[in-house]
């Protein structure tokens, strides 16, 4: 397959926030931003329109945290959502530096940072060549950024969700726990549900069917996957309607 033909002309990847830390146990690392970025770079360049949703689990890891500092659990997502902020002005700045163009859109309102989410104005960035990376989750309580990269992905129009993990797709069991856990090369989306695999949470899962988006979850680690998925190449785990 000729590598330089994109599969796709318009995606969304979501991002953890441990990816942006590297090995180090907390924050943001600067190799592995320059790592990602470079990847991300690389398929932009192919001509393709790239979105973001980034975590926040390297700053502030969301209900587990919140519990354990004695923070209610809306106040705990608040905080999470301003995690994301950070993470994405990291990538901004890391992929401004190697001459892309982008875009922070937040679901929060933060002027004086990034621009606020407007549906149209983030359509119009993605035409123009800009990465459009979008902050602060979906700007509510109770929902992860795997529904916020759903929601976006869809609202977006992109023909893919990439969700960027540390392991080569989703497996029956842990596979770094159990020898005898096997990849799936396929899935259907009630499969997912029905499993209970933890590919993205069940609501992120549940909005992917009813809009049809497919999932490619991949190893965004080895140098390369990111422009091998985006050609074509089959990679990682496919979720979609099966039909």
């Amino acid at each position: 397959m000729d590598s330089s033909v994109p599969r796709f002309k318009r995606i969304l990847i979501k991002l953890s926030g441990e990816a942006l830390m590297g090995d180090a146990d907390y924050g943001l690392d600067p190799d592995a931003l320059s790592e990602i970025c470079t990847q991300i770079k690389d398929v932009r360049e192919m001509g393709v329109e790239v979105s973001i949703v980034v975590g926040g689990g390297n700053i502030f890891r969301g209900p587990r945290q919140s519990k354990s500092a004695g923070v209610h659990r809306v106040t705990g997502d608040s905080m999470g959502m301003l995690a994301t902020v950070i993470n994405a002005l990291a990538l901004q700045d890391t992929l401004e530096a190697m001459g892309v163009h982008t875009r922070v859109v937040t679901a929060i309102r933060m002027e004086a940072v990034a621009e606020p989410y407007i549906r149209r104005r983030a359509i119009r960035h993605l035409e123009k060549g800009r990465i459009v990376i979008f902050a602060a989750g979906t700007g509510l309580p109770f929902f992860t950024t795997d529904t916020a990269a759903a929601l976006r992905a869809s609202e977006v129009e992109a023909e893919v969700l990439l969700k960027a993990t540390q392991v080569d797709g989703v497996y029956s069991a842990d596979p770094k726990l159990d020898s005898k856990a096997t990849r799936f090369n396929e899935l259907t989306y009630m499969q997912v549900l029905q499993k209970d695999l933890k590919v993205m949470d069940a609501t992120a899962i549940s909005l992917c069917k009813d809009t049809d988006l497919p999932i490619i979850i991949f190893d965004l680690h080895r140098r390369g996957n990111l422009m091998r998925v985006v050609s074509g190449e089959s990679l990682g785990t496919l979720v979609n309607s099966g039909e």
